[in-house]
């Protein structure tokens, strides 16, 4: 199931990094927009295909992933993972906000508050941002047999953009998260009284 991404660079950024000089933030442009829309059109038909497709491929090549999963985590078999009703309800998951991403790449803020929001729960269900980018890769793996003769370096760049893009704001929402807890965890115990002190 080789699917080698050819340069894919996705990679994801903190909003301090993304504004640096060696590393310009994704930009899509009205030829990615077009190209994953009329893609989009395809994918869709075979949402939940992709979804299981995408994430058992996640879990053969990076099986470190699943130790996210805790349904997932002491699964071997992969056949399992391909029947799973969990795994299908996440992949379902997942392709609903790929949906809803496209269907925002006219509206930038709404699919930043997005982004930034589903970094912030995964911030909540401890998936770290090392792991965002390859879900990016294995979606391209999966669907380029999908769009079969459809598929062109330019679709892979526009696609590879997008999930930099996405990847680079859920990871900020997910930095925002772990700042805003700390704070909140400093914070709460400055007001609690030292218990060791009290004593008459």
């Amino acid at each position: 199931m080789g699917c080698a991404i050819s340069g894919s660079g996705v990679t994801p950024r903190t909003a301090e990094s993304r504004h640096t000089e060696d590393e310009a933030p994704a930009r899509l442009t009205p030829d990615h927009i077009q190209l994953i829309r009329e893609s989009w059109k395809v994918i869709q038909e075979d949402i939940a295909k992709v979804g299981i497709i995408m994430f058992v491929r996640l879990f053969e090549t990076h099986p470190e992933c699943k130790d996210v999963f805790f349904l997932f985590r002491d699964v071997e078999d992969l056949e399992r993972l391909r029947t799973s009703r969990e795994l299908r309800a996440h992949g379902l998951r997942v392709m609903s906000f790929i949906e809803k991403s496209v269907a925002r790449l006219d509206q930038l803020e709404r699919l930043e508050t997005l982004a930034q929001e589903l970094g912030k729960s995964h911030f909540r269900y401890n998936a770290p941002p090392k792991y965002y980018g390859y879900v990016g890769a294995e979606f391209i793996c999966a669907v380029r047999p999908v769009l079969k003769d459809r598929w062109t370096p330019e679709l892979e760049q526009a696609w590879q953009t997008l999930f930099q893009y996405v990847t680079a704001l859920m990871k900020d929402g997910y930095l925002e998260e772990e700042r805003s807890r700390r704070s909140h965890t400093l914070t709460s115990s400055k007001q609690r009284p030292d218990k060791r002190n009290t004593a008459i």
